[in-house]
């Protein structure tokens, strides 16, 4: 506790210094005397610097806040809030104020069985689609309704799940581009290390909760400016099976037009981190972002002794097609050699 009133201080004292500093600029562009010569307007280049200066100051106060959200982070990891409530059984709020529900034991979900999974049972050798097969089947054309843009409407009837539940896989996740719309450092800085620093401290609230990561450049670049504290916490929810690293690649990488070596590179370069770091080997490879999959990254992770794979960004006819035929589970077996990968649609 005491820890905490001397955090809170300093922060408290951080934000007075950037009010205080604030203040003072403003007082002293009040009595500048090229203001007053120019009839009480601020010249053109005044104004230049005042814009300047706000920004100086807006950006002061972001890092302000940061400081004070890290520090905010290391009390919350150094204090043992738990996961059970005073009471045993209510919801309870913890240290930094966010409602948690006690775990009282009973499993949230229910065990797959092998029968749900199509390509889990026995070894599978033959291939059942032949992609060059649907092609000619297709239209490709972009129908406007239904659930999707382009989908189709689903309906079921009231008492179809009573003698079986129905199963719903939620995978909590954050997909974050290296590049894109930001540089690499501002979408850190403006997003991605918030992200990862609320991972850390809502999984560790309470044992139910998953999520996964994938790109490994912004899961280095936090572990370095993390403190041995946040580290220590990262590490066992991975070893625990809360955070579960998956492909494991450098990036997310683009398989439509990149060539293998490059995806090969990459993939090496995450690989090895997770190695070096955490001694860890990702089993899954998780494809939601780039335009189009090739075969080639499929064949990829299967040598990287990955066990399957889900993609995402396919044509709509495609989805459609195979949750018609229920082919959205597959073995994906490449034009050349013999391997096959499992493959899903997401």
């Amino acid at each position: 506790m005491k820890l905490r009133k001397q955090v809170t201080v300093c922060g408290v004292a951080i934000f007075c210094v950037a009010v205080f500093s604030l203040y003072l600029m403003l007082d002293r562009v009040q009595h500048d005397p090229a203001r007053r010569q120019n009839g009480g307007n601020f010249p053109r280049n005044q104004i230049s610097v005042l814009q300047n200066r706000i920004e100086q100051l807006e950006q002061l106060l972001e890092e302000n806040h940061q400081i004070i959200s890290h520090i905010k982070d290391s009390v919350m990891e150094l204090t043992d809030t738990g996961a059970v409530s005073p009471s045993g059984h209510l919801p309870f709020r913890s240290a930094n104020g966010s409602w948690v529900l006690p775990f009282d034991g009973r499993p949230t979900f229910l065990a797959v069985k092998p029968q749900d999974c199509q390509f889990a049972v026995g070894t599978r050798t033959q291939t059942d689609v032949q992609m060059l097969d649907v092609y000619s089947l297709l239209k490709f054309d972009n129908p406007d309704g239904g659930v999707w843009k382009q989908g189709f409407d689903i309906t079921y009837e009231p008492d179809e799940w009573e003698t079986e539940p129905l199963q719903v896989f939620v995978v909590p996740h954050s997909h974050n581009d290296p590049g894109w719309v930001k540089t690499f450092d501002k979408y850190f800085t403006d997003q991605t290390q918030h992200i990862l620093n609320n991972m850390v401290v809502k999984l560790a609230e309470d044992p139910r909760r998953k999520f996964i990561w994938s790109e490994i450049s912004f899961f280095s670049k936090w572990w370095e400016t993390a403190d041995v504290y946040k580290q220590e916490a990262m590490r066992k929810l991975i070893l625990g099976g809360q955070l579960e690293i998956v492909t494991g690649g450098w990036v997310m990488t683009d398989e439509a037009n990149a060539h293998y070596f490059a995806m090969i590179d990459q993939l090496i370069e995450g690989h090895q981190w997770l190695e070096r770091n955490l001694g860890i080997i990702p089993q899954s490879g998780w494809a939601v972002d780039p335009f189009g999959h090739s075969a080639t990254m499929a064949y990829l992770l299967k040598k990287a002794n990955l066990t399957s794979m889900l993609i995402q960004r396919v044509h709509y006819s495609i989805k459609k097609h195979f949750a018609s035929t229920r082919s959205l589970e597959f073995m994906w077996r490449q034009a050349w050699g013999e391997w096959t990968s499992a493959s899903n649609v997401f």
